[in-house]
């Protein structure tokens, strides 16, 4: 559905630094970086699609949208609670610790964090079975 997703950043290498940890978890590699922004998945794959990062077109400063929030899909339990650390431990700060979240369905597994610019960010795992298990 999305070709690409862009965040606004108003420290692109601490940015740059935070996504490299994020990304390389989720196996999309940088794709661009420029003086103005970067990139992680592909600009040229429509079905993969990417996130870019970068200084907002207006010139103003970046904010974090009220009510906005990018969920990244990982492939596991173990992905998410991977992304949720490396999201702490690279700036981030702490939304929500990994865990089932029953009242979005009983295969829901997130965690969340907030970027070192304040953007929401949920880890999610849709789990095979609602068991828990990995």
């Amino acid at each position: 559905m999305f070709s690409y997703a862009t965040l606004g950043t108003r420290d692109l290498a601490r940015s740059i630094r935070f996504y490299d940890a994020l990304m390389a978890i989720l196996g999309a590699p940088r794709c661009w970086s420029g003086e103005t922004g970067a990139a992680w998945g592909s600009l040229d794959d429509p079905a993969q699609g990417a996130l870019v990062v970068g200084a907002p077109f207006d010139g103003r400063e970046a904010t974090a949208g009220n009510g906005t929030m990018l969920a990244l899909r990982a492939a596991s339990e173990a992905m998410v609670a991977d992304l949720h650390a490396a999201a702490l431990a690279h700036g981030g700060s702490d939304e929500g610790a990994p865990g089932p979240r029953p009242h979005y369905g009983p295969a829901f597994f997130g965690g969340y964090a907030r970027d070192p610019d304040g953007n929401k960010l949920a880890f999610v795992f849709l789990r095979p079975d609602t068991t828990g298990a990995d």
